[in-house]
């Protein structure tokens, strides 16, 4: 399992369908950076991996078929590589799951006589400002 990127609990994908590209940073390293290809982005083609068709779907239809995450966070090229992997199984995880559907409930009793009472003061306080007459 050392050779595979795990997205969720039973769920990973092979290294070697991850596209890891460097070039040089625009973060923190000063000069350092300027000399060393320490940005990371790490690229994942959906529609050619060996991910089932329901979860291709699942992602293409959230992210789209090419999914990428990048890292430039550090001066080291290994801890971005790191952190470009892991947001990108943080992406994919996220794409994979199915929310659950909403049970419609009704307002409690409790619920419905306080915004009726609600209602009523704010109806009697704008009653309430209304001309003063004069005669009063």
């Amino acid at each position: 399992m050392a050779d595979r990127l795990p997205i969720r609990p039973g769920l990973s994908i092979p290294f070697d369908e991850i596209d890891l590209r460097t070039s040089r940073s625009s973060g923190p390293g000063g000069q350092h950076a300027n000399v060393t290809a320490s940005r990371v982005e790490a690229v994942f083609d959906v529609l050619a991996s060996s991910l089932s068709e329901e979860h291709q779907r699942l992602i293409c239809s959230r992210l789209g078929p090419r999914v990428t995450a990048s890292a430039q966070d550090t001066r080291s090229q290994l801890r971005n590589r790191e952190l470009a992997l892991q947001r990108l199984a943080e992406r994919l995880g996220r794409a994979l799951t199915v929310a659950r559907p909403r049970t419609a409930t009704k307002p409690t009793r409790g619920s419905q006589k306080r915004r009726i009472e609600k209602k009523k003061q704010r109806g009697d306080t704008k009653r309430r400002r209304g001309r003063v007459d004069p005669n009063d």
